[in-house]
Order: structure tokens, then C-alpha cells, then sequence
């Protein structure tokens, strides 16, 4: 069975446990709603909902599919939600997805890869009556809410992966390997990006929209959860500046560095061919050199040599070049 928990409520208080294999257990009384949690249902529990709260059959072909982007469907009095999850996987983010049906005495929650249960909200929602009294429409603004919420640890230990790395690079030169994970990390970022989208519009909606079911008093609410992803938005779009200023600084690092071997190569080189030009010309074996003959000829090369070694090797190290 994929029910997480199914209970109706009723003037901000728990009621009874729904069995949705028992139709009695289905039967609402006036002022009373259901929230029922779902996790990877089949198509026969599905059906059961269906029939029993006139669920739309596209809404539910959606639900089954688990395959859509962040979305607000209004089938007649009913809404359809569509929201996507995120968790980190192995130093990727993970997508699951999280349908909501939802109605004047009724909520149905049907969760796709989502590690995070709605059990702790349920149990928050519980211990505040005043809130819960409100309805199936606040309940969709909490799910919402709670979603969004677990964005933000994603956002946290990626920017302390990019802090890391950026205090790294201004010490030391980027692997390959870490090259790599600085382009992992942009494309996993613009794949979040591409997500927080559609799940902004989803918050503007519900907020700004005349929707059935949502009431004109807690529309309000649904300003919080598109103030939230407007916020992780921001923090991924500044990880993603970071990543390119890492990038960009080890790339000047690297080339300061490759430019200053240049240098010293070509100072050393010059140095060095004063003695391999001498060395040369005297070692070419003419019979008539200048003062070939005279004793004190090696000692006079020889000091050329060195002073000029030494006046080359002082100028380029005044130039920093050494």
C-alpha cells in the first residue's frame, strides 16, 4: 500500500484515518476535508481517488507518469499542481516530483523520488489549529512551502563546495579533475535554474489568480513560497558567477604563471648564448684569429664572458624577470 497517511480533519483538528480500500472511510461530513499522502501509487489506488473526488482522468494520467515541470492545472472546481523536488545525490541534485489534487474537501498528495516525507508538516500543522482550520487551500501552500524549503540546503553545501574551491584557486592551481567538477557544478546549477522558473510562475499564480479552491484570505501565503524561490534563484545565479570568476582567475593564474616561466627561459637563454657565441667563433679553428696566438687570449675571453654574464643576469633581474 503507497498511503503514507490519510486522515480528515475537521475544524482544525484530526478526525479519523481514511482506509481508501474502505469507501465508508471516504464518506465526509460538511465542514470536514481530507489530506491524503501518497507515495509512488499505483493506477488501481489512483483509480480508487478518482472515482470517489471526481479526480480529472489528464490530472491523473499526470500523476502516474511523474514526468512533468512545475504547473497549475484548473479542472472545473479542482486544482492540479505540479511541484518538483530537489536533494543532493552523490554531488548531483536529484529531481523527484510532487502532485497535488486538490478540492473544496479534499487534498491529495502524490509523491515521485522525493526522499522527504510530509509527515513533520503534517505533525507542524496539527499543533497549530488556526492554521489548519483554514483548509485543503493553506495545506497546498504549506506542501509548497515545505518543497521549497528543502532547496535551500542544496543551495548551502554547493556554495561551500564554491568557497572552498575559491580560496583553493587563489593558492594553488586547478587540477583537471577540479576543472571538471567547476563545470559539473555550472550545469547542475543551470539545470536547478530551470526548474525554480516554472515553480516561481506556479507561487505568482496562486497568488495573483482567482483559483477554485483558494480562498481570497490565504492567497497572501503563496507570496511567501514565490518569495522563497526568488531567493534560492538569486543564490544559485551568485554561485554560478563565483564559478565562472574561479574559473576565470585560475585562468589568469595559470597564464601569469606560464608567462613568467616564458620569461625566465628566454633570460637564461640570452645569457647563455654569449658564451655559446664566443665559444663558437673561437672553436671554428682559423688559422688567423684575432690574438689567437697571445697567452693572455683564453683569459680575456674568459672574463668577457663572465661580465657579460653577470651585466645580462643584473638587468634581468632588476626587470624581475629572474
Amino acid at each position: 500500500m503507497s498511503v503514507v497517511a490519510a486522515y480528515v480533519y475537521g475544524d482544525g483538528k484530526r478526525l479519523r484515518e481514511i482506509d481508501i480500500s474502505a469507501p465508508a472511510s471516504l464518506e465526509l461530513k460538511a465542514g470536514e476535508f481530507a489530506w491524503i499522502g501518497l507515495l509512488e501509487p499505483s493506477a488501481d489506488e489512483l483509480a480508487i481517488l478518482q472515482e470517489r473526488f471526481g479526480l480529472h482522468p489528464l490530472a491523473v494520467e499526470d500523476a502516474l507518469n511523474a514526468q512533468q515541470m512545475p504547473k497549475v492545472d484548473v479542472y472545473g472546481d479542482q486544482l492540479f499542481v505540479v511541484a518538483r523536488t530537489a536533494h543532493l545525490d552523490d554531488q548531483e541534485i536529484g529531481y523527484g516530483e510532487t502532485d497535488i489534487f486538490v478540492g473544496r474537501d479534499h487534498i491529495i498528495t502524490v509523491r515521485h523520488g522525493s526522499a522527504r516525507a510530509h509527515l513533520e508538516l503534517r505533525h507542524q500543522l496539527e499543533a497549530a489549529p488556526t492554521h489548519l482550520k483554514h483548509g485543503a487551500d493553506y495545506i497546498l501552500h504549506a506542501v509548497l512551502d515545505f518543497i521549497v524549503d528543502g532547496y535551500f540546503p542544496i543551495v548551502d553545501a554547493i556554495e561551500e563546495e564554491v568557497l572552498a574551491m575559491e580560496r583553493y584557486a587563489l593558492d594553488a592551481f586547478l587540477s583537471r579533475g577540479e576543472v571538471t567538477r567547476i563545470f559539473n557544478l555550472r550545469r547542475e546549477l543551470m539545470r536547478f535554474r530551470r526548474v525554480l522558473g516554472p515553480m516561481e510562475e506556479v507561487a505568482s499564480r496562486l497568488e495573483h489568480h482567482d483559483m477554485p479552491c483558494v480562498d481570497p484570505d490565504v492567497r497572501p501565503y503563496f507570496r511567501d513560497v514565490r518569495d522563497h524561490v526568488r531567493r534560492v534563484a538569486s543564490m544559485v545565479e551568485g554561485l554560478r558567477e563565483v564559478l565562472s570568476s574561479v574559473f576565470e582567475a585560475s585562468t589568469l593564474l595559470e597564464q601569469q604563471r606560464q608567462g613568467a616561466i616564458t620569461r625566465r627561459l628566454a633570460a637564461w637563454a640570452a645569457i647563455l648564448a654569449v658564451p655559446t657565441a664566443i665559444a663558437g667563433i673561437y672553436g671554428m679553428n682559423f688559422d688567423v684569429m684575432p690574438e689567437l696566438r697571445w697567452k693572455y687570449g683564453y683569459y680575456l675571453v674568459v672574463g668577457v664572458i663572465v661580465v657579460v654574464c653577470i651585466f645580462l643576469y643584473t638587468r634581468f633581474k632588476r626587470s624581475n624577470w629572474l
